[in-house]
């Protein structure tokens, strides 16, 4: 029996990163610690018995980001799946499962275990402990990990167990939607109610049936998307218009709610879901008057706030309480800490109205590293470029923009029209519209590091006519 690791990260749940998403996504940032909360995750699946090589779901934008990290922690075969637009979790995992299985060959008593990328555990051996509970009940029934409240959250979905069954393990009675201040609070009081974790242990048979009987038109979706894939660079693209055909609704709500045969296996094990700005309050440090200060903040008469400014901008805060206070690049947020987990409902909005830009990040990963947009007008944009050790740009030229090139770190070997040179720190180049040109790190330990201006009339990245790339690459990812 295998147990494949299934990481949902990014694009499988857009709740992990409310405010400026795609810009910085929680997932990917170090937060209590030097590695990130995705290195974390995959890190911990090291001590579980008959383990996979992880399996992570995440948006087509994160890919290079995504593998430059499993990169960083030495995990070498990882398989990447692509979600070309966000369909919520049922979509991710139903499309994920079937394709693994045709994949990988796998049997019906092969185990999926699904894990998110946002979630800070402590105690370890609990965990697998857990883990290892629930994959011994999973030949019967479908598992999900519950973890025992500690106060009365509404930022969470509730798990209502019977205690009828082994001690260890639960039958599931319902699924609670998040609740009321009050009623979270009637939970809590009533001792038989679990957070839910959204952490399953899915054995591959059982699944399969309980998704034809209860869920079958997104089964048959998924049996399509597991069907028609690519493979580009290592990374599996699901296809697109497949894939938009999935309904926009969570696993619990399509078929955890739906079936009769869902245990839970109560956690005790200093568990936290990373996925709001209030649940980082909670576990962060806290200063003076009880505040938490990240980045370039002054605070005068401020108490119980959560303040971050990580965009090199200076942030005030003066006479204000009890609020969640959030710059950004792309976006600034300002709200009560007992509203921020409304905060969803508000992206939404914004991602619907063209007058907003909710999802405009301006750093954006390729496979030779990745590039920041610090400026544009109308008839230039600057960039700053960062290039991987030995890491180089397609042969390519541009119809409607000249470059110049300032290196501010390293040393780049650029080549244009067939001449080829060497640009130090300090030192520029000029390359004129429609001239081919490529640029390589001649570093093999150090980044490279430059700063690009851009001028012309046009400046999207479809202005690119590529001739040769190392990485295989035909279009302008």
């Amino acid at each position: 029996m295998k147990i494949i690791p299934i990481i949902l990260s990014g694009g499988a749940g857009t709740r992990l990163w409310p405010l400026s998403r795609r810009q910085h996504p929680k997932q990917y940032l170090s937060l209590f610690g030097h590695r990130t909360m995705l290195q974390e995750t995959i890190i911990r699946l090291s001590g579980i018995n008959n383990i996979e090589e992880p399996v992570i779901i995440c948006n087509v934008d994160h890919r290079f980001l995504v593998a430059e990290q499993c990169r960083e922690i030495n995990c070498k075969n990882p398989t990447i799946l692509l979600e070309p637009l966000s369909r919520n979790t049922s979509a991710a995992i139903t499309s994920s499962i079937l394709l693994l299985s045709k994949k990988q060959n796998l049997n019906e008593k092969d185990v999926f275990l699904v894990l998110s990328a946002d979630h800070l555990i402590e105690d370890l051996e609990s965990f697998y402990s857990a883990i290892d509970i629930a994959v011994k009940y999973s030949h019967s029934d479908l598992v999900v990990f519950g973890v025992k409240p500690t106060s009365a959250k509404v930022g969470y979905g509730y798990i209502k167990y019977l205690n009828h069954t082994h001690k260890t393990i639960y039958q599931v009675e319902e699924f609670v939607e998040k609740p009321s201040e009050e009623t979270a609070q009637e939970y809590l009081d009533s001792g038989n109610y679990l957070w839910n974790s959204g952490m399953f242990v899915f054995q591959l048979g059982v699944f399969t049936s309980e998704a034809l009987a209860y869920i079958p038109d997104t089964f048959e979706v998924a049996q399509r998307v597991a069907c028609n894939f690519k493979v580009d660079l290592g990374f599996i693209w699901l296809d697109k218009d497949l894939f938009s055909l999935f309904p926009n609704i969570s696993i619990d709500c399509d078929l955890m709610e739906k079936s009769s045969r869902i245990l839970v296996v109560p956690l005790e094990m200093g568990w936290s879901d990373i996925g709001s700005w209030n649940a980082l309050y909670d576990l962060s440090d806290k200063a003076k008057y009880n505040n938490a200060i990240i980045g370039d903040v002054f605070s005068n008469e401020t108490t119980n706030t959560y303040v971050n400014s990580t965009a090199g901008h200076t942030l005030v805060t003066l006479g204000v309480d009890n609020l969640v206070v959030i710059h950004t690049p792309d976006a600034t947020l300002v709200a009560k800490r007992d509203l921020v987990d409304r905060l969803s409902h508000i992206v939404q909005t914004l991602s619907s109205n063209k007058k907003f830009k909710s999802d405009n990040s301006k750093k954006v990963y390729r496979p030779w590293g990745w590039y920041d947009t610090l400026d544009i007008g109308s008839n230039f944009q600057v960039k700053r470029i960062h290039v991987k050790p030995y890491g180089k740009l397609s042969l390519q030229s541009h119809e409607n923009r000249a470059e110049h090139w300032v290196v501010i770190q390293g040393r780049a070997l650029v080549f244009i029209d067939g001449e080829t040179s060497t640009v130090e720190k300090n030192q520029s180049v000029y390359v004129p519209i429609n001239a081919k040109h490529s640029l390589q790190n001649a570093d093999k330990n150090a980044c490279l590091e430059l700063i690009e201006v851009q001028s012309g009339t046009y400046f999207g990245e479809d202005d690119i006519i590529r001739y040769e790339d190392i990485y295989g690459r035909s279009d302008n990812k």
